[in-house]
């Protein structure tokens, strides 16, 4: 999945507490995301990117390993977003369903 280990970790908690993470941990919680929320998340990765149409363009970026690391970062705060406002739009439903029973 992601090769850790060659990132530098000084001073980065979540990089720390990532790379002690099995990746049979890792692959679980990738699987566990909704199909929504990977599209959100795969659009607004593009969206960073600034990925133009494949059929009308050949697009390769090239970058750094502290750019790639803050686009990873960004990545897994809008993942950790999604999640939360799902778990939240998840209770609304359930609380509005119990309030007002059809």
């Amino acid at each position: 999945m992601f090769n850790l280990g060659e990132l530098n970790s000084s001073n980065n908690l979540l990089l720390d507490y990532l790379k002690k993470q099995s990746p049979e941990t890792l692959a679980t919680v990738a699987q566990s995301v909704t199909p929504e929320a990977q599209q959100i998340i795969n659009q607004n990765i593009q969206n960073l990117l600034g990925i133009l149409p494949p059929p009308h363009f050949n697009v390769s970026i090239t970058t750094d390993r502290e750019n790639l690391a803050g686009l990873i970062g960004s990545a897994m705060m809008t993942g950790y977003f999604i999640r939360q406002m799902e778990t939240r739009m998840q209770l609304d439903h359930s609380l509005s369903s119990v309030s007002s029973p059809e």
